[in-house]
């Protein structure tokens, strides 16, 4: 099948690539002409596992192009998936101006019926919003020509995104026609070989359902994270708690790992998105409102045990800190609890020595220039380089090569033997017979 992709930021990139992969002719757009003309070097703007090699391999071989021309992509094409960026506003609403503009701009060169998808992460009712857009232009031109819009939303881990795709859990398709049915059932059928995987439903229940899934992983986390937070004052050991309840079939392992809060482009957006629309319906979301609150909370959970063991005033210390990225396998710091550490150490006096394995360059763009100018955070290129002669180290977040340090090496290099795990990624009793002092997320 011949696809059209909108946008080649973290979904628009991994779906062209992806699709390309499984043998269709997939033409990736963007308005940013740099980046399309980096694109077609081999250059990844985003880091993702896996990405780069199926990006250069299927551009070699044709069947994935890059072009700043919506026109030029929409040639015989079957399916237009809208893949931009819906920023979240000061309210939590998401902002739908550059999904609505190129619905516009579909309408304006749609010459046969086609397949419209939103693939971005969009409010209930964005589906009849692009309908009306592509409508309004397709009649500025005098055209009647057919269309159907359906809402396929993503469901990619940051660091996992290639794998999430090409061996989906599931497949969610919103539609209100037979034709447009067939068109995704005919797209998506080679990744439902072993077992059918695709989900069809109305187009407003798949909106909900992105929304709704990726609501109740931030539950899950901040409500284990309110557990910790209790243990920490009751003095009971979170680990035990979490294989207790884990056992549990109905609640299960996964999202009730502690820790010092989420981030990235997800979670946060989302919830606060799906409490704007509660609002919008004259509803009060109460659990998600509570979800939102104690994870922008979290955040400053590692600063408060830094400043309880040190005292308010950090000047003349200097502290390591390992993992700028949300989370390990991406390069994304948005939103990320490290940025906000950094921002508090700073403020309170310290100087920060920071090392993630692929986040330096974001980090090194997102943050003051003062700061690094002035020696306030310096990034450095190796984990152990962040270790000399600190005052103290902070684990962020989890990257595989965190999990076994030398902490015999570690304890020579530091100036004081003390670890603050925001992972809870260490054995304390481990460490405590190594000499260090430890300070987990609820742990004993």
């Amino acid at each position: 099948m011949k696809l059209a992709v909108v946008g080649t930021g973290y979904v628009g990139l991994v779906t062209g690539a992806c699709f390309a992969e499984m043998g269709h002719k997939v033409t990736c757009v963007d308005i940013d002409v740099e980046k399309v003309a980096k694109l077609k070097e081999g250059w990844m703007p985003i880091y993702e596992p896996g990405l780069k090699a199926i990006v250069v391999r299927n551009h070699e071989e044709g069947r994935l192009l890059f072009t700043t021309s919506l026109a030029e992509a929409m040639v015989d094409t079957e399916i237009v998936f809208i893949a931009v960026g819906t920023p979240p506003g000061e309210d939590g609403s998401a902002d739908l101006k550059h999904v609505l503009a190129v619905a516009r701009e579909i309408g304006a060169n749609l010459s046969d019926y086609a397949v419209v998808v939103t693939k971005s992460t969009v409010p209930v009712g964005t589906a009849e919003k692009v309908h009306a857009a592509v409508s309004k232009a397709l009649a500025a031109r005098g055209s009647d020509l057919g269309f159907d819009v359906v809402s396929n939303p993503e469901f990619l881990k940051e660091g996992a995104a290639v794998e999430d795709f090409m061996k989906p859990d599931r497949i969610v398709v919103g539609v209100d026609s037979d034709r447009s049915r067939d068109v995704m059932h005919e797209l998506y059928k080679d990744f439902s070989r072993n077992h059918d995987r695709i989900l069809f439903m109305g187009v407003k229940d798949a909106e909900m359902t992105k929304y709704a899934g990726n609501a109740m992983l931030a539950t899950k986390i901040s409500f284990m994270n309110e557990v910790a937070n209790l243990c920490d004052l009751l003095g009971v050991d979170v680990e035990n708690v979490r294989l207790g309840i884990g056992s549990d079939s109905r609640i299960g392992y996964s999202f009730i790992y502690p820790g010092c809060g989420y981030g990235g482009s997800c979670f946060p957006k989302d919830v606060r998105a799906l409490i704007h629309t509660a609002g919008e319906n004259d509803y009060q979301s109460m659990v998600l409102q509570a979800v939102h609150q104690r994870n922008e909370d979290q955040k400053h959970v590692l600063f408060r045990k830094i400043t309880t063991r040190f005292g308010n005033d950090l000047s003349g210390l200097t502290f390591g800190l390992w993992g700028l990225a949300f989370k390990p396998g991406t390069d994304d710091i948005r939103d990320a609890p490290a940025i906000v550490l950094i921002g508090e150490l700073i403020s309170a006096g310290a100087k920060v020595k920071a090392y993630d394995p692929e986040a330096l360059d974001a980090a090194r763009a997102e943050l003051p220039t003062q700061w690094l100018d002035e020696g306030l955070v310096a990034l450095v290129r190796h984990q152990y380089e962040a270790l000399e002669q600190v005052d103290a180290l902070a684990l962020v977040t989890e990257w595989k090569p965190f999990r076994q340090p030398d902490f015999r090496a570690m304890k020579d290099m530091m100036k004081q033997p003390i670890v603050f795990d925001g992972r809870n990624q260490y054995d304390p009793q481990n460490l405590r017979e190594d000499g260090f002092e430890y300070f987990g997320i609820g742990r004993r």
